[in-house]
């Protein structure tokens, strides 16, 4: 099993959330309009998703810088973006070392066309959950931030074995919870969210699905 980091925490709790106004504003409709994963998750009002999510120059420079250092990325690594969005985070890490190759895909179209013109051709359209068209062990680093969480357990376990299969170094992150406080803000927040699990319970189901590469949680308190 993989190391627990703490790379996207500090950006994460930066956010200030009202949890309980989320949850009575007419929340099952917002799931739904979020779950198409188009202009009103990323752009549109906050009651859908990210409320505007645009770049924001070094914004995500501090998880990139933590990447490359801690997995040794250098000139030439290969790295693998699993549901990237909009690519901010693959965009800081080639500011930082720009003869990386990077990749990335996600499901959302209207994300990936509101990337920024440094990852826009790196990007394509795909799903976690199916087979990735790459060999086996032919990434240096294979990151996912945010997505896992939003598929289906038998879904999940498609994709951690993908991502297993195709780097030779993993890093996932997403959301949990470690106690009934937050298990609440969590269902309160999450719009796109199918697998909520403890942390014990997440750590349980890496093991169990041969997932042995490195991981974070993000926490709603």
């Amino acid at each position: 099993m993989g190391q627990l980091r703490n790379f996207v925490t500090s950006l994460h709790q930066a956010t200030k959330r009202d949890y309980l106004a989320r949850m009575v504003d007419d929340k099952v409709h917002c799931m739904k309009v979020a779950k198409e994963y188009g202009p009103d998750y990323w752009d549109g009002d906050r009651r859908y998703g990210y409320g505007g999510y645009s770049y924001m120059p070094g914004r995500w420079k501090p998880v990139a810088k933590a990447l490359i250092q801690t997995y040794g990325l250098v000139a030439g690594s290969k790295v693998l973006d699993v549901g990237c969005g909009k690519g901010f985070l693959l965009h800081e890490m080639l500011l930082l070392e720009p003869e990386l190759q990077v990749t990335g895909f996600d499901i959302s179209e209207h994300g990936m066309n509101s990337s920024t013109d440094l990852v826009r051709p790196h990007l394509f359209l795909h799903q976690a959950q199916e087979p990735y068209p790459f060999a086996d062990k032919e990434f240096d680093l294979v990151l996912s931030l945010g997505t896992l969480h939003n598929l289906r357990l038998f879904e999940l376990k498609a994709a951690l074995y993908e991502i297993e299969r195709v780097g030779k170094q993993g890093y996932v992150m997403l959301e949990s919870y470690r106690n009934e406080q937050e298990l609440f803000n969590l269902q309160c927040w999450a719009l796109t969210c199918e697998s909520f699990f403890d942390k014990e319970e997440w750590i349980w189901l890496y093991k169990h699905f041969g997932y042995r590469s490195d991981y974070e949680f993000i926490y709603f308190e």
